[in-house]
C-alpha cells in the first residue's frame, strides 16, 4: 500500500519530489545568478563576449531536454535518468566551483574548468527538466485533484527555489571577501552543495516511488514518421496515385493514428516559429539587464546596498503574485467586459508587454549613459589636469591652445576629460606651464584611445608634471573604484577595510581597488619615518571611480579626493517597471503558450509539444548570442532594436493566430477514439485514407 503524508491525501513519495525541485532550482538559479559577473569580473572577458556565452549556456540547457527524454522513454526510464544525469550535474558545479578558485591553476585553467562546469550543469539540468515532473505525477493513481494540486505545489518549489538563490547567492558573492576580492568559489559553492542535497534527497525515497519501465518515446515515432513521409515523397514517380497531405506519403509504413496526431501537432508547431523572440528578451534579465544595473545606484539608505545581480529575485516574486492576479481579478475582469481574448491572443499581448520593457530599458540607459565617460575616438586620447602646485596654472599644448582657456585652480576638480588629437601613433607632446609668472616646460608622450592624467606639482626648479593612465570603466559589480597618489617620498600603507595597499612614492599611482559603497572616516595609515593619523575619504557612492591625492598640510598628511568618473545617479529602482512589463508578459505569454499548446493535442503528442516548445527558448537564446557578437550597437540601440523586432514579430504572429482554427479538446480525444488501433503499427491502406478525409481540416 502507498505510503500518504500524515493528513493529506497525497502519496509520500512526492514530499521527497518537491524537496529534490526547490534545491535542484536553487542550485541552477542561484549559480546562473551571478555567472554574468563572473564572466566580466572574474574571468574578465568583454561584455560582449560574456553575454554570447552565457545565452550560448542558456540554449544549451533548453536543447538538451530532448535527450533527457530519449534517454528516459527509450532506454532506463525516469528513474535512472534522473539519477545519472542529476551525477553528471553535481559534476558541473564541483569544476564551476573549483574553477573560482584564483589559486587554482592560471586563467586558461579558470576558463577550461568553467566552460567544461557549465557543459555538464546543461546536460544535468536539461536532461532532468522533462523527467522530475512527470516522474512526480506517475505517483498519482488516475487523473485526480490531487495529481492536479501536486503540480501547482511543483511550481511553487520552483519559483520559491528561484527567488531565495536570486537573494542569497549575490550576498554570498559580494558580502563575503575570499583571495582578496569577491567570492565566486562560495557563491557556486553553495548551489553545487544544494544539488547534492537535491540527489541525496531524491535517492532517499527511491522505495517509495512508482518506477514504470521506459515505454518507447514518441518523439523518435514522430522523426520516423516524418522521415518515411518525405523519403516515400522523394522517391515516388508519377503513376503513383497524389496524397491528400505530404504526411500521406508515410501511411504504408506507420498507422494512421499516428499519421493524423502528427498532422494536428504541425499545426500547432508552426505557430511555435515566431515566439522565440519573446524568449530572446524575456532572458536578457540574466545578461545585459544585469550589466545595465552594475551601473546605477544601488542604495536604499545609508546602510542597505542592493547587489545588481539580486535584481533578477523580482521575477520570481511577481510570478508568485500575478499568477493569481490574473488567474481570478484580470481574466475574469475582461471576460465580465464582454471581451472575447483567445489563448493566441494573451500571447501577443504578452510579446507587446515585452516590448514595452525594453522600450523602458532603453529609457534607463540613455539616462545612465550620460554618468559615463564615452571613450576617445580613433586618433584622440583623453586629458584631465590636477594642480597641485600651490597656486592657479595655465596649461598650453603647442597646437591645441583651446584646451584649457582659463587657469587651472589649485587642486580643482576636473569637470571633464577633455580629448587630445594625436594622430594613429603615440605622440609626444611639450607642453608649456606657466606658474607665478614663470613658465615651465613639460614633455610626456601620450597613447591614442587611452584616458590619462597630468599631474602638475611644484619641482626644485618650477613646476613639474607626471602623466598616469586612467580607468574610465565602471566596475564590473557596481562598486565604487578607488587609486591612490602619494605626493610623498617615501610609500604610504593604507588600510581599507582589512585590506592593505601600498602607495608608491613620488606621485606613482596605486593600482585601482574595488570598495563597497560607504562612507570611509577613518582609513589607517602607516610611514615609516613619521607618524601618519587616520584618513577621511568621505563618502564613496556607486558606480564612480576615485583618484586620493595624499598631500601634506602642516606637517599632517592629509587625503584630496578626486571624482573621475561620475557616480552612478539613476537609481536601481528605475528597473522595477521593466521587471514588471517583462512579468506580465511572461504570465499571458508563457503559462498561456502551455496551456494552448496541451488543449491542441492529443495526449500522446504533448511530449512533442514540450519538446518544440523548449526549443523555442533555445533559440531564443541563439539570436541574443547573434546579436551581442554581431551587431556591435551601442547598448541603448541593441535594446531598442529588440523592442521593434518584438513588436515586428508579434505582428506576423498575430496574422498567424488571426488564421488559425482552434481544435475543440474533445474532438482531439474522438478522433484518436475512432482509430481502433492502440499502436503505432503498420495500418490497412483503406483504414488510413478513409481516416485521412475525415482529418482534412487537421492539415498544416
Amino acid at each position: 500500500m502507498t505510503k500518504k503524508i500524515p493528513g493529506t491525501n497525497y502519496p509520500l513519495s512526492i514530499s521527497f519530489i518537491v524537496v529534490n525541485e526547490f534545491c535542484e532550482r536553487f542550485s541552477y538559479y542561484g549559480m546562473k545568478a551571478v555567472l554574468m559577473l563572473y564572466f566580466v569580473s572574474y574571468l574578465g572577458w568583454d561584455k560582449n563576449l560574456s553575454t554570447a556565452v552565457y545565452h550560448g549556456f542558456s540554449s544549451l540547457c533548453y536543447f538538451t531536454p530532448i535527450l533527457g527524454a530519449i534517454i528516459a522513454d527509450s532506454w532506463i526510464g525516469k528513474f535512472k535518468t534522473i539519477i545519472y544525469l542529476s551525477i553528471v550535474y553535481v559534476l558541473g558545479h564541483l569544476f564551476k566551483s573549483v574553477g573560482a578558485i584564483p589559486t587554482v591553476g592560471d586563467g586558461t585553467t579558470h576558463v577550461a574548468l568553467s566552460i567544461l562546469g557549465l557543459i555538464l550543469i546543461a546536460f544535468g539540468t536539461g536532461g532532468i527538466k522533462p523527467c522530475v515532473a512527470a516522474f512526480g505525477g506517475d505517483q498519482f493513481d488516475g487523473e485526480g485533484q490531487e495529481r492536479a494540486r501536486f503540480f501547482s505545489i511543483f511550481y511553487m518549489s520552483i519559483n520559491a527555489g528561484s527567488l531565495l538563490s536570486t537573494v542569497i547567492t549575490p550576498s554570498l558573492r559580494g558580502d563575503v571577501k575570499c583571495f582578496g576580492g569577491d567570492c565566486y568559489a562560495l557563491a557556486f559553492g553553495v548551489p553545487a552543495a544544494l544539488m547534492i542535497v537535491a540527489l541525496v534527497v531524491f535517492i532517499a525515497g527511491s522505495g517509495m516511488y512508482k518506477k514504470g519501465p521506459p515505454q518507447g518515446n514518441v518523439l523518435l515515432d514522430v522523426w520516423k514518421c516524418i522521415g518515411s513521409a518525405v523519403s516515400n515523397r522523394w522517391k515516388s514517380s508519377k503513376n503513383d496515385p497524389p496524397r491528400e497531405h505530404w504526411l500521406d506519403w508515410a501511411e504504408d509504413t506507420f498507422s494512421s493514428r499516428l499519421i493524423t496526431e502528427i498532422k494536428m501537432v504541425l499545426k500547432v508547431l508552426v505557430l511555435f516559429i515566431p515566439l522565440p523572440m519573446f524568449w530572446a528578451l524575456f532572458d536578457q534579465q540574466g545578461s545585459r539587464w544585469t550589466l545595465q544595473a552594475t551601473r546605477m545606484n544601488m542604495a536604499f539608505g545609508d546602510h542597505f546596498n542592493l547587489k545588481p545581480d539580486q535584481m533578477q529575485m523580482i521575477n520570481p516574486l511577481l510570478i508568485l503574485l500575478m499568477v493569481p492576479m490574473f488567474d481570478f481579478l484580470i481574466y475574469p475582469f475582461i471576460g465580465f467586459c464582454k471581451v472575447n481574448v483567445t489563448p493566441l491572443r494573451k500571447m501577443a499581448m504578452g510579446m507587446i508587454f515585452a516590448a514595452l520593457a525594453f522600450g523602458v530599458a532603453m529609457l534607463v540607459e540613455v539616462n545612465v549613459m550620460k554618468t559615463m565617460v564615452e571613450p576617445a575616438p580613433p586618433g584622440q586620447c583623453l586629458l584631465q589636469v590636477f594642480n597641485l602646485a600651490g597656486n592657479d596654472v595655465t596649461l598650453k599644448i603647442p597646437g591645441h591652445g583651446d584646451l584649457f582657456k582659463l587657469p587651472i585652480g589649485y587642486l580643482q576638480d576636473p569637470a571633464e576629460y577633455v580629448r587630445l588629437p594625436l594622430g594613429k601613433a603615440m605622440k609626444e607632446l611639450n607642453m608649456e606651464v606657466t606658474f607665478n609668472g614663470e613658465t615651465s616646460e613639460c614633455t610626456r608622450t601620450f597613447t591614442p584611445q587611452e584616458a590619462h592624467t597630468l599631474i602638475l606639482y611644484r619641482g626644485a626648479t618650477g613646476v613639474s608634471c607626471e602623466l598616469v593612465k586612467d580607468s574610465t570603466e565602471k566596475s564590473a559589480s557596481g562598486d565604487p573604484l578607488v587609486r591612490f597618489i602619494n605626493a610623498q617620498p617615501e610609500a604610504v600603507t593604507l588600510t581599507v577595510r582589512e585590506e592593505e595597499i601600498t602607495v608608491p612614492a613620488n606621485y606613482d599611482p596605486s593600482p585601482y581597488v574595488t570598495v563597497t559603497r560607504n562612507r570611509y572616516p577613518d582609513v589607517k595609515c602607516h610611514m615609516e619615518s613619521k607618524s601618519c593619523p587616520s584618513l577621511d575619504l568621505g563618502q564613496l557612492h556607486h558606480g564612480a571611480t576615485y583618484t586620493v591625492l595624499l598631500l601634506e598640510n602642516s606637517g599632517k598628511l592629509e587625503a584630496h579626493r578626486m571624482e573621475d568618473v561620475k557616480a552612478s545617479d539613476v537609481h536601481i529602482a528605475w528597473q522595477v517597471p521593466m521587471y514588471v512589463l517583462i512579468t506580465a508578459g511572461e504570465v499571458m505569454f508563457s503559462i498561456t503558450g502551455l496551456e494552448f499548446s496541451y488543449s491542441q493535442a492529443p495526449a500522446s503528442m504533448k511530449s512533442v509539444l514540450q519538446a518544440g516548445y523548449l526549443l523555442t527558448i533555445a533559440v531564443g537564446n541563439i539570436i541574443v548570442l547573434i546579436v551581442a557578437e554581431g551587431a556591435g550597437l551601442e547598448q541603448y540601440l541593441e535594446f531598442l532594436l529588440f523592442a521593434a523586432l518584438s513588436l515586428v514579430v508579434c505582428l506576423i504572429f498575430s496574422i498567424m493566430a488571426h488564421f488559425y482554427t482552434y481544435v475543440d479538446p474533445d474532438e482531439v480525444v474522438k478522433v484518436s477514439q475512432e482509430v481502433k488501433e492502440e499502436e503505432y503499427a503498420v495500418p490497412k491502406k483503406n483504414q488510413a485514407k478513409d481516416l485521412n478525409k475525415m482529418e482534412g481540416s487537421f492539415e498544416v
